[in-house]
């Protein structure tokens, strides 16, 4: 998983696994996921993140499987 935050638009990306886009899908009007071929969730991006997620407060932890 790779998170990066892009200051300049204030958009966060959650890329979740590798993989070609065949689908972007608006979960609302500052929330998109992006899906695979097969139905997998690739991505998620936030804009107005600031607002949207707490950003800066953004923690994560890996739980094992």
């Amino acid at each position: 998983m790779k998170t990066r935050h892009f200051k300049d638009t204030d958009t966060f990306h959650i890329e979740l696994q590798p993989g070609t886009v065949a689908e972007t899908r608006g979960l609302d009007e500052n929330t998109l996921v992006d899906v695979g071929a097969a139905g997998q969730l690739l991505a998620i991006t936030t804009e107005h993140a600031q607002a949207c997620a707490a950003l800066p407060a953004f923690t994560y932890k890996q739980i094992a499987a």
